[in-house]
């Protein structure tokens, strides 16, 4: 697929020349000043942090972090279960599987062909103290 040409705001090419010509003149490993990296964060917050980043031929994850609010919240595991209701179908069920998968990664397959279930309290409090 071919690449859109798109045209950046003069605001940007300003400030793209601005960090090239900084950049002829400095060291390869030198930090940009801080002038420099504000001019970026304003122009990020009104053209977007990609469009900027981008534009300027910076690191999007660093321009993100120092643009105010454009860092999303850390994410966060969602807590595992600590209870899990199974309520039993209204029709008869004559073939039935379920597979349980420990914080550990530890599993357990439960087969059955018979129309009642096995004692799951038991089950499950015998394969958790089992495990290493």
């Amino acid at each position: 697929m071919p690449r859109r040409n798109v045209e950046n705001p003069e605001p940007l090419i300003q400030l793209q020349q601005q960090v090239d010509q900084w950049r002829a003149t400095h060291p390869l490993a030198s930090k940009l000043p801080e002038s420099i990296w504000q001019s970026a964060i304003d122009l990020a917050q009104q053209y977007g942090v990609y469009a900027a980043a981008t534009a300027l031929r910076l690191n999007y994850r660093t321009l993100r972090k120092r643009v105010p609010g454009a860092s999303p919240a850390p994410r966060s595991k969602p807590a595992p279960p600590t209870f899990v209701e199974l309520i039993a179908p209204s029709a008869k069920v004559e073939d039935c599987v379920f597979e349980f998968e420990s914080a550990r990664g530890a599993k357990m397959r439960v087969q059955w062909k018979a129309t009642t279930p096995p004692d799951w309290s038991s089950l499950l409090r015998a394969w958790r103290e089992a495990e290493p």
